[in-house]
This record gives structure tokens, sequence and C-alpha cells, in this order.
């Protein structure tokens, strides 16, 4: 038997993040709270170095570790942009943490491997593969959002999330259990070669593909797997929700393209119609509960349901067009989601955690400058010209209008007018009421310069959308 030696450069990102993590994971182990600093120091060191090996790499692929893992411009691109944005939420999470008591090395030896979890998942070519690097990355998260230990509300979030994502992990096992037993392959390749090749029992793959679409719906939060969101974006700690909803979303997207059109791409009829469904139902329902928060992380919960619908219009479509725009969407929603938790972080202050919509009453009195930044996200994520966020949709409507599901691009349309109502509202709060406090906002100027720097990003991307459109074009064509 042939012993392949496979090719580490192409995982050296991989490795060299997983090195650093044992670091750091030592490092905490022997300095205890006082190496939290030296903690956050390193981790960002690793997320800017590991994006430097991503770059410098940026291109060359091919497969490695006997076809389990692949390398491709499709990875590269989302690897970056995952460690780009981790870097900006670590940035904006130290203040948070070090006013509540919580600046503690765990939270960045967590976030580091989950990190590492959202690398495999976007690299995974081989269920195995792609089911360790989506372990890694949860068993993470239900640790980070405990976090808060003396938070009754933060306890039961992670105690749903836990479960719920337990459950959500079975579901998608059992499905590539299914997958296996059809096609005899784990390996995605191997996978849409047997269906290319026909003579497969269609009962047993539509049966696997339900509780794969079952497993992918939970890790992007789409309706009806969306119950934990809200209850785990609100209960919590801010710096653990803006983890949450950036990145992660990123890589579940990553591992929707991976399973549905790398391996499943031939029986797109199969899926298509429980994506539709997903799609429809999270654009509504998401759409229609955020009218009636009054806590914003609920709101920016319910506003992630149906943006999630939104990014599934693209992969629906089954074309190279709609893939590119759902990843489109799905890079662009990181950034907004990142400056849009990143202004309640910097609204907040020891004691008072500015998560409710009456917290920005008057913003534009106290600070002009954060009032405009804020509108600038919230106006992206209405879907509003020209903001990054109205190319997004534009982009996914276009491809479902292509393939002549009119009825759903209206739906899509008539959830974009009702979603800006919330959007809306918010800064009619900042501009036209009254503030209630008048002491200036007190914040670090890294985490000031980066909070503009987001927003600006956002308005940049609106205006000039066609290098990012052309990168992602350039992964599916």
């Amino acid at each position: 038997m042939n012993f392949e030696v496979p090719n580490m450069i192409f995982a050296l990102p991989e490795m060299f993040m997983l090195g650093m993590a044992c670091v750091i994971l030592l490092t905490v182990a022997y300095l205890g709270e006082k190496g939290a600093n030296i903690a956050y120091g390193l981790s960002q060191f690793t997320l800017i170095m590991t994006a430097f090996l991503i770059y410098r790499s940026f291109g060359e692929g091919g497969l490695t570790f006997d076809g389990t893992y692949i390398k491709d411009t499709f990875s590269d691109v989302l690897k970056l942009a995952i460690t780009v944005i981790n870097i900006a939420v670590l940035l904006y999470s130290t203040s948070y943490l070090k006013s509540r008591g919580l600046f503690k090395g765990e939270y960045y030896v967590l976030a580091i491997f989950s990190t590492l979890g959202m690398m495999i998942m976007v690299s995974a070519n081989h269920f195995l593969t792609l089911y360790l690097g989506l372990e890694l990355m949860s068993l993470c998260l239900y640790a980070m959002v405990a976090m808060h230990r003396d938070s009754k509300v933060a306890t039961e979030a992670a105690m749903k999330y836990f479960i719920l994502g337990a459950i959500a992990s079975g579901m998608l096992l059992y499905g590539m259990s299914i997958i296996y037993g059809a096609t005899g392959s784990l390996d995605l390749a191997t996978i849409a070669s047997a269906i290319q090749t026909g003579g497969l029992n269609d009962t047993v793959l539509s049966f696997g593909i339900v509780f794969l679409v079952i497993g992918i719906g939970f890790k992007l939060g789409a309706v009806p797997f969306h119950m934990w969101l809200p209850d785990v974006y609100h209960g919590a700690p801010t710096a653990v929700t803006l983890f949450l909803a950036t990145a992660p979303k990123i890589a579940a997207f990553a591992m929707a393209i991976r399973i549905l059109v790398d391996g499943l791409g031939d029986v797109h009829q199969h899926w298509q119609g429980m994506l539709i469904m997903l799609s429809v139902l999270s654009m509504i329902i998401g759409n229609v509960v955020a009218i009636a928060q009054t806590n914003l992380k609920r709101m920016l919960a319910y506003s992630t349901i149906s943006h999630v619908g939104f990014m599934l219009l693209g992969v629906l479509s089954g074309s190279q067009e709609g893939y590119a725009a759902a990843m489109f969407y799905a890079l662009v929603y990181s950034l907004m989601s990142l400056g849009a938790f990143g202004m309640i972080i910097l609204m907040s202050r020891q004691g008072f955690e500015a998560d409710n919509i009456d917290d920005y009453k008057g913003l534009s009195e106290r600070n002009p400058w954060f009032a405009l930044m804020m509108l600038i996200l919230m106006f992206s994520m209405a879907g509003i010209p020209p903001l990054a966020g109205f190319y997004a949709k534009l982009t996914v409507i276009k491809a479902i209008v292509d393939i002549n599901l009119m009825s759903v691009a209206i739906v899509a349309v008539l959830m974009s007018v009702i979603g800006a109502f919330y959007y809306l509202r918010i800064i009619k709060v900042m501009y036209f009421d009254k503030a209630e406090q008048n002491e200036p906002l007190e914040a670090p100027t890294d985490m000031c310069i980066m909070i503009s720097i987001n927003a600006l990003t956002v308005l940049a991307l609106g205006l000039f959308p066609g290098a990012l459109l052309a990168i992602c074009a350039s992964v599916f064509f």
C-alpha cells in the first residue's frame, strides 16, 4: 500500500493557527488572569499572521490529506474574510470584557480554536472533515455564550444553544450516514461522481438530503430552525454575540456550498424546494417579528434570520451567478453585523448595556459622527442604495428572477420594504428624539477608528461593489 505524503503547505494557515492556539492555551493556564493581556496580543498576532499566510498563497490550489482537504479560491477568500473580521471582533470586544470583569484569557483561547474550526469547515472536501470543523467551532461557541457565569440569562442561553445545537449536529450526522449508505462514500467529489453516474435510490438520497438541510438551516438560523437565535443573541454577553453574529455565518454558508453545490449539485431539484420554503419563511418571520422588538440585540437577531433568507435565495437558484451573489451577501452581511454590534459595545459602559432602542435617543446630539456611522450601517441593512446591502439584495433577487421564480422574488422585494421600517426607526430615534443621557461617549481610540473604518467600508462597497462582486464571481466561473 502506497502512502501519499500530504502537501502540508496547503494547510499551513491552519497548522500555524493550531500551534499558536496551543501556545495561548498554555500561557493562560500558566499565568491565569494575569495572562489576559498577553492572550489578547497573541490572538491578534495569530489572526494577522494567518491572514498573511492565506494572502501569500492566494489562488494556489489542490487537494491534500487524501482528498479530505481542499484549497481553492473559494476557501482562500472566505478564510481571509473570517480572519480579518475576527481581528475586528477581538478589538471591539476587549473594552467590553474589561468593564464587566470578563477579560480572561479563556475568551481568546476559545475564539482562536473556534476560528480554526471555521477555517477547517471552509476547506472541507469530506463529510468527516466538515463535521470535525463544525464541532470544533460549535463547542467553543457554546462555552463562550456561558462565559458570564453569574448571569442566569447567559447560562440559560448557553443551555438552549447547546441542546438545540447537539440535536442539529445529530441530524446532520444522520444525513451524512444516509448519503454514505446511498453512495458508498463520505468524500464530496466521489458523492458528486456517484450521483452523476446514476443508478442510486432516489428515496434514500432525498431522505439524506432532508437531514442535511435541517443541519444547515440550524447553523444558519433559518426558519423553522431559528428558535435558539434570538435568545442566544440576547442572553450572551454582547462581545460574544458580536463573535456569533459574524464569522460563523460565513462558515455556515461555506458548509452549505460544500454540501449542496460541491457534493449534491446534480440533484439540485431535490433540495431547491426545501430551500425555497426556508428562505421565504425566514424573510417573512424575521422581518415581521423584528418590528415588534424593543431590544436592539433581539431585533438584530430577527434581522439576521431575514438576511439568512435572502442569502439562501442565491444558493437555491442553482446557478453560478446565484452562488456568487450569495457569497457576496454573506461577506457584506458579516461586515454590517460587525459594525452594528460594535456600535452596541461602543455605546455600552460599566453597569449599562446599550441594547434597547431607546438608549440611542438623541445620539446625533451626543456624537454626530457615530450617529452617522450607525445611520450608514442601518441604511445598508435595510437595502437602501447606494450602500453595500442594496447590491447584496439586488444580486440575489436577480439570481432568482433569472430562473423564473417570480413569486419568490416578489416576496423578497415586499419583505425588503417591510424590513426597512425597523431600521429606519433606529435612525428616527437617533436624529429626532430627545437625548435621555447627556454624558459624552467614551471609548478606546482604536475602537473608534475601527468602527469608522467598518462603516465607511460598507459605504465604499456600496459605491464600488464591482471588485468584491468580481472576486465572488471568479470563484464559481
